[in-house]
């Protein structure tokens, strides 16, 4: 602090005791001295008196036992308002006593027992609800009294706290100064005098060789609660064999639209292919609930919303290594019910999981099955029904077919709707942890899986040769005619 010709500057450790003018006063008293802690601070004051007197002054400070820490939390404002009227939770925080408790060692199974409380009382959420966190605190003080009048607890005014948490935190309040301007308190008064104060980390820096070992100690314990943590928790999860791969899918049909007839639902199914297989509580298959339309621009929306799962496992074979495995493959109609419960087929339609795991948000057009004729359209808009595939899986193809080529000639359709589904895709393999030759070979299946990854890789060398032939012919027409058939002429 300074105030024109008076100075005091003072280098304070983490709860290192200073005493104050007042303090001084007050323990020289031995019948002021109640509880131990003021016994021990009245030894080192007289301790102090015999080596010359404590060498700060203004400056003092207050550690995390002394009873002004405990009151100056308890009785801490959250705003400055004057009319400030405590929430609950305020309340409650005023009366938690964030203080290091000694921790006492507890068996691993009595832990392990009290992991989850699972018919907590009414006592136990109360005290749970707020943040209890250890802390440990200090304040560095100023007696900013008039010269020559130290000791007066009205003069005492707090410099900076100093706050460590459980977890290790440090927070310190006013920050350290450094480049900025000294902090400010203004007195009430006659003199309405003005201290300046700065704010200074005096840490010494850490050597490297104490740092390094001092990270050595931190990996060894984050080992050991790692393990402890693991024991805690146990084993009993679900994990997949090596060389295979699950694929857990949470999916919804989110909406279907641009449809003729009204009360529209979907029923869909999962196609398994080779190697892959489902638990045997799986459903494979579901139908949405019926649901209006309601228009929204130019079509006719229906908002399912409706949720399903999807658990399914791939199991690598040795045949896999020359054939092509394939990705399940949803399959869906959408249908009508109109008032006298005849139903129509408004649409086939078929999509191929993602090979990706993560959000796809997927809109399927669709097509049914047409006969040609007046008769036809009437028999549908009049009694329902209306021509309707046996196997539905002939959407792609079929799952009877043996052959090489399937001719669809003569068979005739007509554009529907569309589908809107949302899928989240998760997967699972141990082979995403392992670094031998199980991952190549495993990443290999999933790169040739459901055939996307052909398809796109020869989509990109198609993409590359047109754009290198593209600044070909910019190259040439940039050219001017006399180089080309100079050069023409010489070849």
């Amino acid at each position: 602090e300074e105030e024109e010709a008076e100075e005091e500057a003072a280098e304070v450790g983490w709860q290192e005791k200073l005493f104050s003018q007042f303090e001084v006063d007050l323990y020289r008293n031995e019948s002021a001295c109640q509880t131990p802690l003021d016994r021990q601070y009245r030894e080192e004051i007289l301790r102090l008196e015999k080596a010359g007197g404590r060498k700060n002054c203004r400056i003092f400070t207050y550690t995390d036992h002394d009873r002004f820490t405990n009151l100056e939390e308890h009785c801490r404002k959250v705003t400055d308002s004057d009319h400030e009227v405590p929430s609950f939770l305020a309340e409650r925080m005023a009366n938690v006593r964030r203080r290091r408790q000694d921790r006492r060692p507890i068996e691993a199974s009595s832990l392990k027992s009290k992991i989850i409380t699972w018919e907590p009382s009414e006592e136990f959420i109360k005290n749970n609800h707020v943040i209890n966190t250890p802390v440990q605190t200090m304040y560095i003080m100023g007696d900013l009294g008039p010269y020559g009048k130290l000791g007066h607890r009205e003069y005492e005014h707090v410099l900076g706290t100093i706050k460590v948490d459980g977890n290790g935190v440090i927070t310190v309040k006013p920050d350290f100064t450094g480049t900025k301007r000294a902090y400010r308190i203004e007195l009430d008064g006659e003199k309405r005098e003005v201290w300046k104060y700065t704010i200074e980390n005096a840490s010494v820096q850490v050597q490297p060789e104490e740092e390094e070992r001092e990270q050595r100690v931190f990996r060894d314990l984050y080992g050991r609660h790692k393990e402890y943590l693991t024991g805690l928790v146990g084993s009993e999860f679900e994990t997949t064999l090596p060389g295979t791969l699950r694929l857990f899918v949470n999916g919804e049909i989110v909406s279907a639209q641009g449809y003729e007839y009204d009360n529209l639902y979907v029923h869909f199914f999962l196609e398994l292919p080779n190697q892959w297989s489902s638990p045997a509580f799986q459903q494979l298959s579901g139908v949405t609930q019926t649901c209006a339309t309601k228009t929204v621009g130019w079509d006719n929306v229906a908002y399912f919303c409706y949720p399903f799962t999807l658990d399914v496992f791939f199991t690598q074979g040795d045949e896999s290594e020359d054939s092509l495995p394939q990705w399940p493959v949803l399959y869906f109609e959408v249908l009508s019910l109109d008032f006298w419960q005849r139903y129509r087929v408004e649409g086939y339609g078929s999509l191929v999981l993602p090979a990706s795991p993560g959000l796809h948000m997927l809109t399927i057009p669709t097509w049914r099955p047409v006969e040609l004729g007046t008769v036809a359209e009437l028999r549908r808009f009049f009694i329902g029904g209306s021509p309707e595939l046996e196997d539905i899986t002939y959407v792609r193809t079929p799952s009877t077919f043996k052959g090489e080529r399937l001719s669809r000639l003569g068979f005739r359709t007509e554009t529907t709707g569309s589908v809107t589904f949302r899928l989240y895709c998760l997967q699972q393999s141990k082979a995403f942890l392992e670094t031998s030759a199980l991952r190549q070979r495993m990443q290999s299946v999933l790169d040739r899986l459901g055939g996307f990854s052909q398809q796109s890789s020869v989509y990109n060398v198609l993409e590359a040769f047109q754009r290198a032939r593209r600044r070909m012919q910019e190259a040439r027409e940039s050219l001017s005619q006399d180089l080309i058939s100079t050069s023409a002429s010489t070849v």
